[in-house]
């Protein structure tokens, strides 16, 4: 009986901390927000037509944030795009990637709107993973803004008269901190499809995730070799963007590890081109007021300031020793997710990108 009422004690202990330490975090990431408030954009004369390309988060936040940007925004699937922008007549035509969900006569298309006299942008977002196809469409508009480095003077070197280095951003009005359950905690969380890279960074890294709480998510898992062990972490499959912004708000630390840019290894890099720049999940996490353990991109510190507003690694030695001494050092863990969030809601919003897009394109 004393052993039982000492075992309750102490989880009612563990659940008190828990719990004010949640508090704290949760309180603290409201002040950021509130405090934040940037001043409301001044709307350009221009009509944008959006052309999307079914990433749900990214088309969003572009959207919402055209319509604080211009004066009239329009949203045409893919397919019919050229005949929207003959009824719309906009100024623009701004195009998400091009890839994927886009019909065959996507480029035939886009000749038609130029035609029209309509300005037209394509806005690439898998750079430089599918080259083999991005080489091909860049040619055929006015505009060109990729979030790679490494693809910009390729781009030129095909003729694209005018072409761009954008970063992406976050929208902040879903990657936000937020309250989640119980089921949503986890120690470490990692979502993303299992690339071979990411593939041999789990399987070294598996001892160490033994015994904590772990949720891994995304498709290609079983291609791990400790798959066996590492199964009861996993959820295969595609997991729902508000789903992962849960998970990474129930996260003490989320990693974040870039894909693999070598030609062949589930991509169509075909120039086999580096990955010089940071991935859309850098501003999401940060958003969501969680601490971030990144793999270093060259373009990063134009972002974040490492050490302070999230953490880098460059071998699973150093991921493993830097998630143990977060996972043990709760202040300095919350300290660093606090300046990653202040630094994103301030500077990396659709919004504020948005205004960068309008004044080189010169709306």
């Amino acid at each position: 009986m004393r052993l039982k009422r000492k075992g309750i004690a102490k989880a009612a202990r563990a659940g008190f901390a828990a719990g004010y330490a949640s508090g704290q975090r949760d309180g603290a990431c409201d002040s950021i927000s509130q405090h934040i408030q940037l001043p409301a954009p001044k709307k350009l004369n221009v009509c944008v037509l959006y052309i999307p390309q079914g990433f749900e988060a990214i088309d969003t936040g572009i959207v919402e944030a055209l319509r604080q940007t211009v004066r009239e925004v329009h949203v045409a699937d893919p397919s019919i795009m050229a005949e929207q922008a003959s009824f719309i007549r906009p100024d623009w035509m701004l195009v998400l990637n091009g890839l994927h969900v886009f019909p065959n006569n996507h480029l035939e298309q886009v000749d038609a709107v130029r035609a029209l006299g309509i300005r037209t942008a394509i806005w690439f977002a898998d750079d430089p993973y599918v080259t083999a196809d991005t080489v091909h469409i860049a040619p055929r508009y006015d505009v060109v803004l990729t979030h790679e480095l490494s693809t910009v003077e390729l781009y030129r070197e095909l003729g694209c008269q005018q072409v761009i280095y954008m970063p992406l951003a976050v929208h902040p009005q879903w990657f936000k901190p937020m309250k989640v359950e119980a089921k949503y905690r986890s120690d470490i969380c990692f979502i993303g499809q299992a690339f071979w890279n990411r593939v041999e960074l789990f399987d070294a890294i598996a001892p160490y995730l033994q015994g904590r709480k772990v949720f891994i998510a995304g498709g290609l898992w079983d291609r791990l070799r400790t798959y066996k062990q590492l199964k009861p972490f996993i959820r295969h499959g595609w997991l729902p963007v508000e789903e992962s912004i849960r998970y990474y708000n129930g996260a003490k630390i989320v990693i974040n590890m870039h894909r693999t840019t070598e030609a062949g290894k589930d991509n169509k890099n075909s120039l086999n081109l580096p990955g010089r720049s940071i991935n859309p999940r850098t501003f999401e996490i940060a958003a969501c007021g969680t601490l971030q353990l990144t793999d270093e991109r060259e373009d990063l510190a134009s972002y974040f300031r490492p050490g302070i507003e999230l953490e880098t690694f460059t071998s699973p030695s150093e991921l493993v020793a830097k998630m143990n001494y977060y996972l043990t050092h709760e202040d300095q863990r919350r300290q660093i997710a606090l300046s990653g969030l202040r630094r994103a809601l301030a500077d990396h919003s659709f919004v504020q990108r948005l205004h960068t897009v309008a004044e080189v394109l010169k709306w």
